[in-house]
């Protein structure tokens, strides 16, 4: 007799889907105003409206859980499109402003993210690895914008090695909570202001 194949319902997937949408949320929340080591799968449970067993079922242990928010919060940065913009500008400018207001919006829309990870810094067992993680893909789309900027006239007076860091320096996400959430500027102001430095100091 064929082997029976099981029934996969669409709509218990999709509500699968929400709930592990929801429980990540409230867990990005929760890290983010208390610190990961201040919070459990209960407390994640309890904001989601779940229970606990649902949290290890849906998304697994806290460990996984920041793991996860981590790998979502690369997605959602919005990196790739930023960069793929970057590529067809050609006038140093043009490309530090498309820069700025990209990684403005990353870092604006991600704020919460950043702030989890961050907080989980101190108390994690792999925290370097976790935040080598968290912005390995942000520093590679820097180093690449980088050596675009060494392509167009004129060149930045550094190494394009000097340049990354520099962009590092302004637009990474140390950077922007530095300037919004340390002092309280506006996001608005701190784009501005980076890429005027920006601008000025590469030239």
């Amino acid at each position: 007799m064929p082997t029976k194949r099981p029934y996969a319902s669409p709509l218990r997937e999709q509500a699968a889907a929400r709930t592990r949408e929801l429980i990540l949320q409230r867990a990005i929340e929760l890290f983010a105003d208390r610190g990961y080591g201040r919070v459990t799968v209960a407390d994640i449970a309890s904001a989601a409206g779940v229970a606990p067993k649902t949290v290890f079922a849906s998304v697994g242990s806290k460990g996984d859980v920041l793991d996860r928010i981590v790998d979502q919060g690369v997605i959602a940065s919005g990196y790739q499109q930023a960069m793929e913009q970057v590529f067809t500008l050609h006038t140093p400018e043009s490309v530090l402003e498309a820069l700025a207001r990209g990684t403005r919006t990353g870092n604006e829309s991600q704020f919460s993210v950043h702030e989890a990870i961050r907080k989980a810094l101190p108390v994690h067992e792999n925290a370097e690895t976790l935040w080598e993680r968290a912005t390995a893909a942000y520093r590679d789309a820097l180093h690449a914008t980088a050596r675009h900027l060494h392509t167009l006239s004129p060149p930045p007076p550094y190494s394009p090695d000097e340049t990354a860091d520099l962009l590092w320096f302004w637009f990474g996400p140390t950077g922007w909570r530095t300037l919004v959430a340390e002092n309280g500027w506006s996001w608005d102001r701190a784009e501005e202001v980076l890429y005027r430095t920006a601008v000025a100091t590469l030239r």
